[in-house]
């Protein structure tokens, strides 16, 4: 079966590196699904969960906080600021997020300030809705 190389690499470090036979991830303007040989591309991708079905049948499962993706036939690299392994979501702590976001968004004073926080929340929303989704799906470690 034809495999295609996948990095999955955070501003701290690499997250993921290895074969798969398929990854889904959500792009831009919806989930995009990557098989070897595909038409190369740059995306830029919106906060969710990468999911990254190894070449022996298993899953990885990865949360981004957005990012850019480039796609070549044999390699699919994913560029996020963070990017947390699903074994290692915490939920208290995605909540506090949150729920700090949610303040900083009720008390925000300036323009900027409420994009930030929107942003943030939004962030916090898609993760704590990975975790969900990885729980739910049980993906191997």
């Amino acid at each position: 079966m034809s495999t295609i190389h996948v990095d999955v690499v955070s501003a701290e470090e690499s997250i993921f590196s290895g074969e798969a036979r398929f990854v889904a991830l959500p792009g831009e303007v919806g989930e995009l699904g990557i098989y070897p040989r595909h038409t190369p591309l740059i995306s830029r991708i919106k906060a969710g969960s990468v999911r990254i079905e190894l070449a022996d049948g298993r899953e990885e499962f990865i949360f981004v906080a957005g990012g850019i993706l480039e796609v070549q036939p044999n390699r699919v690299t994913v560029l996020s600021d963070t990017a947390v392994r699903g074994k290692d979501l915490d939920e208290e702590k995605a909540n506090e997020a949150r729920r700090a976001a949610e303040d900083a968004l009720k008390n925000a004073k300036s323009e900027i300030e409420l994009a930030k926080a929107k942003s943030e929340l939004a962030v916090m929303a898609a993760q704590l809705a990975a975790l969900r989704k990885y729980r739910s799906k049980k993906w191997s470690d």
